[in-house]
């Protein structure tokens, strides 16, 4: 009898790396979070609903997705951006650190 193969579940960006992702504000149909990356820092796999990022930094980012595609990303602070589900673990491409802000939107 062969054995299913197990998957571990995508966890939240704040309860997979509390220590770049933590909640502003939350209520019924948002969640604000600030995040933080040192320079050359990666983070574990982690999922986002549908969110809005606003760059605080600039950025310079690969984002490995769950689905196999690979995304390099660049922005200016003050650029913002609509994203949809996500399931990825992001890594700062930069020298320099990163800060942004994500609205998560509830469903």
């Amino acid at each position: 009898m062969a054995t299913a193969k197990v998957y571990p579940l995508i966890q939240d960006c704040v309860t997979a790396d509390p220590d770049r992702y933590k909640v502003e504000f939350e209520d019924e149909r948002i969640r604000v979070i600030r995040t933080r990356y040192g320079p050359r820092e990666k983070s574990p796999t982690h999922m986002h609903p549908e969110m809005v990022l606003i760059c605080l930094t600039e950025a310079h980012f690969r984002f490995s997705n769950t689905n196999g595609s690979v995304e390099e990303f660049r922005a200016k602070a003050g650029e913002i951006f609509q994203h949809t589900d996500v399931e990825h673990d992001p890594e700062n491409l930069s020298d320099q650190p990163f800060e942004g802000v994500l609205i998560e939107l509830k469903k």
